[in-house]
């Protein structure tokens, strides 16, 4: 099996939308990954299990966020989505990576462990 299934049933995932995408992302002390996603897309489906495993493993360390963009079109237009999945690496509020399509965990992973070491090299 290429993910394994959460012991529990809530992910550690946080629902992003055009409401709170400023109060959560744009002031975030961590590293940021957006999963932007909808429920219609085949890759995202397949992608969305990697990313819940990803919250749940970096928990405390960066927050790992899902926008549907059927129901957020202003964060999509913001970042000019033109495919899904799009994921999109985030640090102080400005992206510094984006990549459309099936990127594999391990990939996350490094990005991530990147981005908190150079954010803890500045603190």
């Amino acid at each position: 099996m290429f993910f394994k299934k959460n012991k529990n049933d809530k992910s550690k995932t946080v629902e992003i939308t055009d409401q709170n995408f400023n109060e959560l992302i744009m002031n975030a002390n961590v590293p940021v990954l957006l999963d932007l996603w909808a429920p219609w897309c085949g890759p995202c489906q397949m992608i969305g299990p990697l990313v819940d495993e990803l919250a749940e493993d970096f928990e405390g360390r960066a927050l790992i966020g899902k926008v549907n963009v059927d129901s957020n079109p202003k964060i999509s237009e913001m970042f000019g989505i033109k495919s899904i999945p799009t994921l999109i690496f985030m640090q102080r509020d400005e992206m510094v990576q984006r990549f459309s399509g099936l990127v594999p965990k391990p990939n996350m992973a490094e990005i991530l462990e990147e981005l908190i070491l150079e954010r803890n090299k500045v603190l």
